[in-house]
């Protein structure tokens, strides 16, 4: 995944995906909480049977992806949650100080066998693969050690976690133990998304042992690495479809593609004099990026999902938000921008548009069966099981 956004955001393809900008100031802060919760935030105190590392990003102070979760597991979970890319959940721990540490002594460059050279003579860009080697390894080993330690200190039976490719150390600490690891889905999954697909199923180390996802679309979009099962566990997040403005129009961004979709937007509110047309910037990128074009407003209180749930109409690339949006009654249509491959099957199948012109937007159309990618929650029977 880090080469993938090497190459994409070198190439000029891709903007940064998830933006993280820290002052003098942000990083001094940083540090001192690190200090601070290597006695407050201690993972290694108390007794738990599970470990849940839930989502950094909280719209709302809330982390969707696990709530049910944790709430189901109860005192017997242990919350890992970094502070380092966000607030933690009240009464987590983490591991924060050695997560950074762990980064901090390496070598400027390894041998990359080559991998550079295939690379910029398969797409004309350099990637730096052997200072990226240098650094991830030696940090990876570390923690992975660090974490063998903690799950065996409380005797973990199960591990859940989510965005288990960013990590793979605490996902490789499990699988030498012999923990069972459980992820969970918390975005668009498809044969472009290097986190998940493996075209023909290789063996893949340092991989989850199940992938629980949010409706059935999402077991067989892409091959997953070999032995790794499936569960449709639904969701319980998604809130109740509002009564509809017939001329709202959200715009969905993400950091990839932000300024070229506000091109898109500003397109539409010219061809659609009538439309309010929101743009919506994602909850990882920064307001204060975009200068907006007449006829287009900026939206950046309340919550995304409530929005969408009032809208008639939205417009986005390869968010997950497209996904949630299809389930909340939106008529969708997806931008004809880099990335759009993500939705290529919802459009094949009707549930979606490809637009090349904003005068297509109006035929946009509605997802007849949103239920195949948002399946009502069945979390509990799915926790009960794995507790017997």
């Amino acid at each position: 995944m880090r080469v993938f956004h090497e190459l994409t955001g070198r190439s000029g393809i891709h903007g940064a995906p998830h933006p993280v900008r820290r002052s003098s100031y942000d990083k001094a802060r940083l540090v001192g909480r690190h200090v601070t919760g290597l006695v407050t935030r201690s993972p290694f105190v108390g007794h738990y049977d599970s470990l849940v590392v839930p989502h950094p990003r909280k719209p709302n102070g809330v982390e969707i992806y696990t709530e049910e979760l944790r709430a189901a597991l109860g005192p017997s979970a242990l919350i890992l949650d970094s502070g380092i890319n966000g607030t933690p959940l009240p009464g987590s721990r983490n591991l924060d100080f050695f997560t950074s540490a762990a980064g901090a002594l390496h070598g400027r460059s390894a041998d990359d066998r080559g991998i550079s050279e295939a690379l910029r003579d398969l797409t004309g860009i350099s990637v730096p693969i052997g200072a990226l080697v240098a650094r991830e390894v030696p940090k990876h080993l570390r923690l992975r050690a660090l974490y063998r330690a903690l799950l065996r200190r409380h005797r973990i039976k199960t591990v859940y976690v989510v965005v288990g490719y960013f990590h793979q150390h605490i996902v490789g600490a499990a699988r030498d133990l012999g923990i069972r690891v459980v992820e969970l889905q918390h975005g668009a999954i498809s044969p472009f998304h290097l986190g998940y697909s493996y075209p023909g199923r290789p063996v893949v180390a340092d991989q989850p042992d199940e992938l629980w996802c949010f409706g059935s679309y999402w077991t067989t979009v892409a091959d997953l690495p070999a032995g790794m099962r499936t569960e449709v566990v639904g969701t319980s997040y998604l809130p109740r479809a509002t009564e509809k403005n017939p001329h709202r129009v959200v715009f969905l961004s993400q950091g990839t593609v932000g300024a070229e979709l506000l091109h898109v937007a500003e397109s539409v509110a010219k061809e659609h004099p009538e439309l309010e047309v929101l743009f919506r910037p994602h909850p990882s990128e920064h307001a204060s990026d975009y200068t907006v074009p007449a006829g287009v407003r900026l939206s950046t209180g309340g919550s995304t999902l409530d929005l969408l749930a009032s809208a008639t109409y939205q417009v986005g690339v390869s968010t997950t938000a497209l996904f949630e949006g299809m389930a909340l009654g939106c008529r969708t249509a997806v931008a004809d921008l880099p990335g759009h491959e993500y939705l290529e099957p919802a459009v094949a199948q009707g549930h979606a548009l490809l637009m090349s012109h904003p005068r297509q937007l109006l035929s946009a159309p509605l997802c007849a069966t949103p239920e195949v990618y948002y399946a009502p929650s069945d979390l509990l029977r799915l926790t009960a099981d794995q507790t017997q």
